[in-house]
């Protein structure tokens, strides 16, 4: 038995100095070691041993054990640095390479035209104003004199939650809140989302955006809107640029007009962007009517003012020459990436 025990011991060390992998340690230790391992077949023979046979027979088994798994130990660890010095070799980085460039967004082409647009408000002294999205019926009609019932809330085609509250159809009660919390002067734009219940096709859209202005002040007429207006139109599309004031009606300005622009496309003579007219209509404006600035507790008879209201989506197809409206909101990166 103590010859079968030196066997074992000699053979796990010879094997064990033939190695690779992991896996082969781990079979060498199982054929040795293990519950139907040859240690193990030895060990169950020592109940044929004599009294004076079997402590001796057991010191030296657990000498044998305590061998092979010192071995088992070492050439595991050996292996392993093995293994992490030619993964290491594998991955090696070469930090001199130059870097590869991840691939960067930018602004949506409705951003670039609203940056634009702010910049040039902002120029001419103007801030932003802000307001919520789902509005009351009050700003977004009363205030602005459409009461029920009046035949301008069926051109708009609102969306209504209940029936005092609704998707907002305009940017214009930012105006209205702004009148009834600051006193004039006052000189804001209001940029932001609107809905509408418009079918959608190449030129409308349930949802699509607004630039309202507004300026309140002593002594403001309609050549204050003419002038602020033929500044925007030449800081937009070229100093060329000329505007024209067509006479319109709006319930909340009085008197009211629709604004033109020469066609910066052809300059005036004709083409299919403007339809061969020369001139393509590009926002609505007019004078605060007396009735919405006294209900915001703005004396008409001391102060008057103007407001304007712009189509973003308007500007940005005849800014970039697009066709249709639906691809500003699809999401296609083949048409985004142009931009």
């Amino acid at each position: 038995m103590k010859q079968q025990l030196e066997s074992i011991r000699q053979k796990a060390k010879e094997e064990l100095q033939s190695v690779s992998a992991l896996a082969e340690i781990d079979a060498i230790r199982i054929k040795y070691l293990g519950k139907k391992g040859e240690l193990t077949a030895i060990l169950k023979q020592m109940g044929k041993l004599s009294a004076e046979e079997r402590p001796i027979i057991g010191q030296l088994a657990n000498e044998v054990r305590a061998d092979i798994e010192n071995e088992i130990s070492k050439e595991t660890q050996i292996i392993k640095e093995k293994v992490l010095e030619q993964k290491l070799k594998d991955e090696k980085i070469d930090v001199t390479l130059p870097a590869k460039r991840n691939a960067m967004g930018h602004k949506h082409p409705l951003s670039i035209v609203l940056d634009e647009v702010k910049d040039i408000f902002f120029g001419m002294g103007f801030n932003v104003a802000s307001g919520p999205e789902v509005e009351w019926d009050y700003y977004n009609f009363e205030a602005l004199n459409i009461p029920k019932n009046h035949p301008a809330r069926d051109t708009q085609d609102t969306f209504y939650i209940t029936e005092n509250m609704l998707l907002r159809t305009q940017t214009s009660p930012c105006q209205i809140r702004v009148m009834e919390k600051q006193q004039p002067p006052i000189r804001v734009i209001a940029p932001g989302r609107v809905y509408r219940s418009d079918a959608v096709d190449a030129t409308h859209s349930p949802i699509f955006h607004q630039i309202e202005g507004l300026v309140v002040d002593k002594g403001i007429t309609m050549a204050d809107l003419k002038g602020c207006l033929e500044s925007f139109a030449k800081a937009l599309y070229g100093e060329d640029t000329k505007i024209r004031l067509r006479p319109h009606h709006f319930p909340f300005t009085e008197p009211s007009c629709e604004i033109d622009v020469s066609c910066f496309n052809c300059g005036g003579e004709g083409c299919p962007m403007c339809k061969g007219e020369g001139w393509i209509e590009i926002l609505g404006g007019g004078m605060v009517h007396p009735k919405v600035l006294r209900g915001c507790g703005v004396d008409p008879d001391e102060y008057s003012g103007f407001a304007f209201g712009i189509g973003l989506e308007r500007l940005v197809m005849f800014r970039f020459n697009i066709d249709d409206m639906r691809h500003l909101y699809e999401n296609d990166v083949r048409f985004l990436s142009q931009f």
